[in-house]
């Protein structure tokens, strides 16, 4: 047994040990709160919102002062709020705005519906957290017994954004993904590839290539990175060296990291490229910040990180908050991590060390252990189809489409869902990317039950204002030649799970011409 790798696993289990005593959520949440408005305070927002009143109520005010007075000082922000207010003015260089000092890099996010990017501030203090946790995680592999110490000499390969960033008066841009590698610890270097060479490459498809020509040299045993692009890249390792699974090329491979999607939909054909299990760990990293990752083997979801730069707020995913289409209502309800509930959904809100301020970034979750406060992504604001009230989330259709590639033994790479009008009522559309055969309609009939067992509003939809259920079958090559269409190929870019508005337009006249 290798002496370093004994040693590391060793320490990460005293670590872990050290770790696993109780914390209060709320206690937690109230000093991440208190260490951001201390730093902020003197900022323009800080100024302008009356953080040193905030910050004397989180120090001397009762338990939940501090929090009744950020509600009713400080407003909810959205990205165009929180942009044109504020971080247009970091953008263009000035100072102490948000966050302390000058934002020196700004990741571009554009989500997966968005054509245009957004620019989202990453100053030290965010990058410094974002490490910190992503050691923690690290650290969490003492707690899976079936891992060898031998897994902690292996390579590690992180599979993002360009590391060559953009430089752009006075500051740099790129995915987050090409910041944060940019930025990793010299002593982490010895084990992380592709190495400096390979990802700084801008090109996605050459930057495959490129692995793909090194992967037989590696001795890798972690790989990180979106479900649909790391199976990519494995196919073409499969292929290049001509073997039946991705161990025959990385025999140690024993773990893989992910996030961005759900994986559920990409298990099955994902594990066809193995020779044995591997242990699958789930991470939520966003552009704003690293909100939660899977702590323990076999947990439910992922513990949000309450302790390190992030201040959460939830608000209740229902008709009082937010409209059909997913716009927010005019006062919200929101709560704190000690008011939540097991199993209902909620919209979040984050203050963060970049100078993000009750900023509604998007994701919809739900929590499966409050003891834990680990949660479930759930899908996006807007990223839902309820044009009748059939309330469907993105975690139906992945439930959905898991079971039914289960049941057939297929595998379904992509998929994408638009709501239709169907004379005066209305219909779902399903356009579905699997390269194995399958009889469509029997894809439909098969979708549709599923989805009749997992959501009891689904099914009452269904016997009135739902009329119909389409399915389109796409080579998988489809949809990832409208993402490069549309320049989103590579690093945390992902295909829409629901076409709304324009996007269905867009997506149809990309398929006549296909």
């Amino acid at each position: 047994m290798a002496l370093l790798g004994s040693m590391l696993k060793n320490g990460i289990r005293l670590t872990n040990a050290v770790r696993l005593r109780k914390t209060n959520p709320f206690k937690q949440q109230r000093k991440a709160f208190r260490k951001l408005v201390s730093k902020a305070r003197f900022t323009e927002f800080g100024k302008a919102y009356h953080f040193e009143e905030l910050l004397s109520s989180a120090e001397f005010g009762t338990p939940r002062e501090f929090y009744e007075k950020y509600k009713q000082l400080v407003p909810i922000h959205d990205y165009n709020s929180m942009f044109d207010g504020w971080w247009k003015r970091s953008l263009a260089g000035e100072k102490d705005i948000v966050w302390p000092g000058r934002v020196k890099y700004f990741a571009l996010s554009s989500g997966t519906s968005e054509a245009a990017s957004k620019y989202i501030p990453v100053t030290k203090s965010m990058s410094k957290a974002i490490q910190r946790t992503s050691i923690r995680q690290i650290l969490t592999l003492g707690r899976y017994q079936n891992l060898p110490s031998t897994l902690y000499e292996k390579g590690y390969l992180m599979l993002g954004g360009s590391t060559q960033l953009n430089a752009r008066e006075g500051h740099y841009e790129g995915d987050l993904s090409g910041i944060t590698a940019s930025q990793i610890p010299f002593w982490f270097q010895r084990f992380y590839k592709p190495g400096r060479e390979i990802a700084q490459e801008r090109d996605w498809a050459l930057k495959l290539d490129e692995i793909t020509e090194q992967a037989g040299s590696w001795d890798i045993g972690y790989v990180v990175g979106v479900p649909a692009w790391i199976q990519l890249l494995m196919e073409k390792i499969i292929a290049r060296y001509n073997v039946k699974t991705i161990h025959d090329v990385w025999p140690n491979l024993m773990v893989f990291c992910h996030g961005g999607v759900s994986f559920e939909p990409y298990r099955q054909g994902f594990e066809k490229l193995l020779a044995h299990p591997i242990t699958y760990i789930e991470t939520y990293l966003a552009s704003e910040g690293f909100i939660a990752y899977q702590s323990h083997p076999n947990a439910e979801g992922m513990q949000l990180v309450l302790n390190n730069g992030l201040f959460f707020e939830f608000i209740p995913f229902n008709e009082q908050n937010f409209s059909s289409d997913g716009e927010l209502v005019a006062k919200p309800q929101t709560l704190m991590i000690d008011e939540v509930e097991e199993g209902k959904e909620y919209a979040l809100l984050l203050s963060t060390c970049s100078g993000a301020w009750r900023y509604l970034i998007g994701d919809t979750i739900r929590f499966v252990s409050k003891k834990r406060s680990e949660i479930v992504i759930t899908g996006r604001t807007k990223h839902f189809l309820s044009l009748c009230g059939e309330h469907l989330s993105v975690d139906n259709m992945n439930k959905a489409v898991e079971l039914v590639s289960h049941d057939l033994g297929i595998s379904i790479r992509e998929f994408t869902v638009a709501g239709v009008s169907y004379d005066t009522l209305f219909a779902h559309h399903w356009y579905v990317g699997t390269d194995d055969a399958v009889d469509a309609t029997d894809l439909r009939d098969r979708i549709d039950a599923k989805l009749n067992e997992l959501n009891d509003d689904y099914a009452v939809e269904r016997r009135h204002a739902l009329k119909e259920i389409t399915v389109t079958v796409l080579p998988v090559k489809t949809f990832y030649d409208w993402m490069e269409s549309r320049g989103k190929m590579g690093g945390q870019h992902k295909f829409p799970r629901v076409l709304k508005k324009n996007l269905i337009a867009e997506w149809e006249n990309f398929l006549k011409n296909v």
